[in-house]
């Protein structure tokens, strides 16, 4: 079961046939964002967390206890368990001599050039974020939450300072008075959303990743713990907080109940963000977008540090992490890419290995060294100089020596891309060895092309 939302605008037909969703996208509107008297006439007031002292953390600690019921993972990509970073970050603060005050960040960074979910709810719903990372800091004891957006979005930017506002004009604050937001522009590069960089950005250095430990829960943004928090794990959290545990597991699988937002492009008619029930079939998300635009050669999930999956097998896939576990994939970044048979993946998987080496923090081996290798091994099959029994090998070889061994997970999502695409393409990469360039190779990329617009501005709000 799914609900749609095009790239630009709500589709004139119902958003869902089906009961229960759509849940996150509920009520967006057509266009802008929705006003905060929208938003609570559609979702109600906040529930309070009552008391002072003492009351006041008991009432934040059964806010976490129905998170952890409610068995919400996050949706950056990593998957945690939410409650346990909100406990982590608790304990941390209790720990710390002094009572250092922890932050909350909202993570809106979204670095993945195929996904839009994150900032289509920075658009369009910026209240149900808001809710959500007021309550989280309310759980952990922080008064000042930090809103990362991405700076090449304007609209995601402009539509979190006018809700800002319209907060601090409104005498409805309940749970959320005391907490202080600030709206902080992130640099638009793929490694700033990792947890490392953002904090690092945060406080006051470059949006690249450092190693760990420390772990953000333990020294954060300026010293302080901090819990990091994907923009669609906070609107969760807000649903959660109004509805209940039990409300949000009546959809998807035991061990990752809910529903998801994915970003579902290439060869589909109606490109955009789906809300999907975890464990879909992945053919019913196709369906829903009515139907595909040619013939599919493969399927790319979770983004570009994804994993590809043959078209022959796509009617055996559904979207939950156990389902696509012997693939060897999950949802990741929520993204689904459809790439046709029209397309060269060859050249694709040359451009995209080259772009991700670029985006390289360049700071440890893997990255520096072992990325620009996976590129112009690509490269060269693609150009036809390669060998396929020589770079194949190669290939794995470099994919296994460069994962697991970086200060971010950015090779080890080259290194996945890059072992699934040799499974998947090996009739292809073993007709650019013998052949060279194929007709294809000069089509435009499928695979959505990388933005780097302007930086936008915007004071702190």
């Amino acid at each position: 079961m799914s609900a749609h939302l095009s790239p630009n605008q709500l589709l004139d037909r119902p958003a869902s046939d089906e009961p229960g969703l759509p849940r996150l996208l509920a009520g967006i509107p057509a266009r802008g964002g929705l006003g905060l008297r929208e938003h609570l006439s559609l979702h109600g007031e906040l529930p309070v967390v009552e008391g002072r002292g003492r009351a006041r953390r008991a009432g934040a600690s059964g806010l976490i206890d129905e998170v952890e019921r409610a068995g919400l993972l996050g949706r950056g990509g990593a998957g945690f368990p939410t409650a346990a970073k909100l406990r982590a970050v608790a304990g941390a603060s209790r720990s710390l001599l002094g009572g250092a005050r922890p932050i909350v960040v909202v993570n809106g960074a979204e670095g993945e050039p195929a996904s839009a979910k994150d900032r289509t709810l920075l658009r369009s719903l910026p209240h149900l974020v808001i809710d959500g990372a007021g309550l989280a800091a309310a759980a952990v004891g922080a008064q000042e939450v930090l809103l990362g957006v991405c700076e090449s979005s304007p609209p995601a930017l402009d539509a979190v300072a006018r809700a800002l506002e319209e907060r601090r004009g409104s005498r409805r604050g309940g749970p959320l008075d005391g907490v202080q937001f600030q709206l902080r522009p992130v640099p638009h590069r793929y490694v700033a959303g990792h947890e490392s960089a953002l904090v690092n950005h945060l406080s006051g250095g470059p949006a690249l990743p450092t190693f760990t430990p420390p772990r953000p829960f333990e020294r954060g943004v300026h010293g302080r713990p901090t819990l990091v928090c994907n923009v669609e794990t906070l609107a969760h959290l807000a649903l959660i907080a109004r509805h209940g545990a039990a409300w949000f597991r009546r959809l998807g699988a035991p061990e990752q109940p809910g529903s998801a937002l994915v970003t579902l492009t290439g060869s589909v008619v109606a490109p955009g963000v789906y809300e999907i029930e975890h464990g879909s079939p992945l053919a019913s998300l196709i369906d829903a977008a009515d139907g595909l635009t040619a013939r599919p050669r493969a399927v790319l999930l979770g983004g570009y540090s994804g994993t590809w999956v043959d078209a022959s097998r796509l009617r055996e896939v559904a979207l939950s992490d156990r389902d696509l576990s012997p693939f060897g994939a999950s949802l990741g970044a929520g993204v689904v890419f459809v790439l046709s048979e029209d397309a060269c993946p060859v050249a694709e998987l040359a451009r995209l290995t080259r772009w991700l080496a670029s985006q390289s923090a360049r700071q440890c081996g893997p990255c520096l060294f072992g990325l620009d290798a996976i590129a112009s091994a690509f490269e060269q099959l693609s150009g036809g100089a390669g060998k396929r029994d020589a770079a194949e090998p190669r290939l794995r070889s470099l994919a296994a020596l460069v994962r697991g061994r970086g200060a971010c997970s950015h090779p080890d999502g080259v290194s996945r891309l890059v072992s699934s695409s040799l499974d998947v393409f090996a009739l292809e990469l073993a007709d650019h060895a013998r052949h060279g360039p194929c007709a294809a190779c000069a089509r435009p990329s499928e695979l959505p092309r990388p933005r780097v617009p302007r930086p936008a501005t915007a004071a702190p709000a």
